[in-house]
């Protein structure tokens, strides 16, 4: 049975790591508490990532059995949430990885939904929309799993800069420097259409070097 008492997952599972009483019941009510509130968003970075929602539900799954097993070792020395995202992206990474053949499929699909890209271009011509769209995908391919996972979190699913390299378990200038790295691969691959003009903007901040 879920527990409906007042406080986050976070807290109640700290609160039970001064006590010398702690069972297993406190681990299995925090974890099912900590699954019930970031279940949504782990699921939409893990399809983000991997752009299959079978795929998806395998990482997350496989992210929270590891979750499970490492929960009696947090010591709330990060958001909870942050903690577990980690986990995600790090099973997705592993995926990825894992699965060579798949790589071509999440690049040329990643950004299909993604509205920060505005192709700034008349809705009806088809032509250049679908040239727009080839070249984009395409471009994706130059990505690797790590980039990609910065992109993902702070471009696509609006994570803050501080909060993605902390997911990422990197320091803020790290994930400032992949994402750097990625938007000029991109825009190399882009060429004249310079699609990712508005990301920059986007992160508020100047990229490295500028």
């Amino acid at each position: 049975m879920i527990d409906t008492r007042p406080g986050t997952p976070q807290e109640t599972w700290m609160s039970t790591q001064g006590e010398t009483s702690s069972t297993d019941t406190d681990l299995d009510r925090s974890f099912t508490e900590m699954v019930e509130q970031y279940s949504d968003l782990a699921y939409s970075v893990a399809f983000r990532m991997l752009r299959n929602a079978e795929d998806a539900e395998d990482a997350v799954q496989e992210a929270y059995i590891s979750a499970y097993k490492a929960l009696p070792r947090f010591k709330g020395q990060s958001k909870l949430s942050t903690w577990l995202y980690r986990i995600v992206v790090n099973a997705c990474l592993m995926k990825i990885r894992k699965d060579k053949s798949r790589a071509k499929y999440i690049a040329e699909n990643l950004f299909d939904d993604a509205i920060i890209y505005d192709l700034k271009n008349d809705p009806e011509d088809a032509a250049v929309n679908s040239e727009l769209r080839s070249t984009l995908e395409n471009g994706l391919d130059f990505l690797s799993p790590d980039l990609r996972a910065a992109v993902v979190l702070r471009d696509i699913q609006g994570f803050s800069t501080e909060e993605s390299a902390e997911v990422l378990n990197i320091s803020v200038a790290s994930l400032k420097s992949r994402l750097h790295r990625a938007r000029v691969l991109l825009r190399k691959h882009l060429g004249e259409y310079a699609l990712l003009s508005q990301l920059g903007a986007a992160e508020g901040q100047p990229e490295p070097g500028s």
